[in-house]
């Protein structure tokens, strides 16, 4: 051990993506285990062994380990906390008529993060704590992760929360899990993940895409700073900056594109054939995916969040003084209504309700059929439900894994050692024995043999990724 009862070993990568630490120290017959992000009080194991020789070994078996996986010795505080910039807006008061609010949830603090699907509302704010809930507004769950919320984006059946500590969180399972680790110097703005690849942009206008295994694929910078938008599809990834909108190839990272908005984009939102960004200059602006098309919805202030109906018959737009618009497709003002609730930072639309992350850390949905609007118009307004949060305890990301000696019914993977790099394949019939899995890192170990729920093919094919939970087979 060095220095006899303490090691403390990095893992930093300039170009890369790692920047942890890990800590083991021996105190008698008991040893403790710290890890985490550097500069972060990280999270804390104590083991007790029957031997003051036992638990010495215990400690050079996992510093071993880790050493092999790139991690070296370091001087505790050398290197400093990765740049975080939390964005702050001054919500001013709108004067427009209020929109038919039909409930309203407290989450505690300003919110970005928002999803909504047919069984629940994601809202996740700056304390870390993430919230599901019932399109009704039942309180259903409560995740908290170690820091604030960027934003809470879907990849098919994954759901994953963007997070100021640098990680990228898997919320699909039971219990939260670190997917991606961000490069140390990028002060993360947004991100978005599509069929498995991650794309983030950050403040000094970089974009960075990662693949499935935490590899980056390509970096690239673009003519302007403050990338509060990225958006990723098959083909091409989106990023909006104070430049305007430019598109990437997905696979080679070559600009495909550029358009100017006319000042900066604050938000992106993004459809089958189109991407929307709201702007600093109180526009929404619509560019077709091929960069050809172009289409202008204007606003009274600037624009904060943006979303669209599915079928592209609606936009909305969200400003710095807590209204909210509607559009028709081709730039027409439909409407404007005040939230009641603060600016939102963040908007989803669905199944006739518009549901909002403001600056207060509020997460509502808005009825907005047409009869609703026009009683709203009338200053006709249902009677709104507002909720707390309820005193249930939240799940915490964990890098342990509940031990099971019987597979049952689940898919058998295994984690082996390939030209340096901890991999995992599946071992259970019926499946590509030599493709990659992506799994979490922190639990990976060489030779381990894990049971997962399911195993998914990637869109794209080459890989598989995991469903539902994680368990050790013994």
């Amino acid at each position: 051990m060095s220095g006899g009862e303490n090691t403390y070993l990095e893992l930093s990568q300039d170009s890369g993506t790692a920047h942890k630490f890990y800590e083991v120290i021996v105190t008698g017959t008991q040893v403790t285990i710290r890890y985490g992000r550097i500069g972060d009080a990280g999270q804390r194991q104590v083991s007790s062994f029957a031997t003051v020789e036992k638990a010495r070994a215990a400690a050079a078996k996992k510093v071993g380990e880790k050493m092999r996986k790139g991690y070296a010795p370091a001087v505790m505080g050398a290197r400093g906390r990765r740049p975080v910039t939390r964005r702050a807006i001054v919500s001013q008061r709108s004067t427009a008529k209020r929109a038919p609010v039909l409930w309203s949830f407290d989450s505690g603090a300003a919110a970005f993060g928002i999803f909504v699907d047919e069984e629940r509302c994601w809202v996740g704010n700056e304390h870390g704590d993430v919230f599901t809930l019932t399109p009704e507004g039942e309180v259903t769950g409560r995740f908290r992760l170690p820091d604030a919320v960027k934003c809470i984006v879907a990849d098919d059946f994954w759901i994953y929360a963007g997070c100021d500590d640098g990680r990228v969180y898997d919320l699909s399972g039971k219990v939260p899990r670190a997917a991606y680790d961000i490069a140390a110097n990028v002060d993360i703005y947004w991100l978005d993940i599509h069929d498995g690849i991650l794309g983030v942009s950050d403040r000094q206008g970089g974009l960075t895409v990662i693949d499935h295994e935490e590899e980056s694929l390509w970096s690239r910078r673009s003519n302007g700073d403050s990338g509060w938008m990225v958006r990723i599809d098959e083909a091409g990834v989106y990023h909006g900056h104070s430049g305007g909108v430019t598109k990437y190839d997905l696979a080679t990272g070559d600009s495909r594109w550029q358009v100017g908005t006319g000042g900066s984009v604050l938000f992106g939102w993004q459809e089958s054939d189109a991407v929307y960004a709201g702007t600093g200059t109180r526009q929404v602006r619509m560019v077709a995916k091929d960069g050809q098309a172009e289409r202008t919805y204007q606003c009274d202030a600037s624009v904060f969040s943006c979303a669209t109906s599915p079928d592209g018959r609606y936009v909305f737009a969200g400003d710095n003084c807590s209204s909210v618009y509607c559009f028709d497709s081709a730039g027409t003002r439909l409407w404007k209504l005040a939230t009641g609730c603060g600016s939102a930072y963040s908007m989803q639309y669905h199944d006739e309700k518009l549901y909002l992350v403001t600056t207060n850390g509020t997460l509502a949905c808005l009825d907005v059929s047409e009869p609703a609007i026009r009683n709203a118009e009338q200053g006709v307004l249902p009677q709104t439900l507002s909720i707390k949060a309820p005193e249930i305890s939240a799940v915490t990301p964990s890098a342990s894994v509940e031990v099971i000696t019987d597979a049952g019914d689940g898919i058998v993977v295994e984690c082996v050692q390939e030209n340096g790099s901890l991999r995992v394949h599946v071992l259970s019939s019926g499946y590509q024995r030599d493709w990659n899995v992506q799994f979490p890192r922190e639990i990976r170990e060489a030779g381990a043999r894990y049971v997962v729920d399911a195993v998914t093919e990637s869109a794209r094919g080459g890989f598989y990724r995991v469903r539902g939970d994680i368990r050790r087979l013994r």
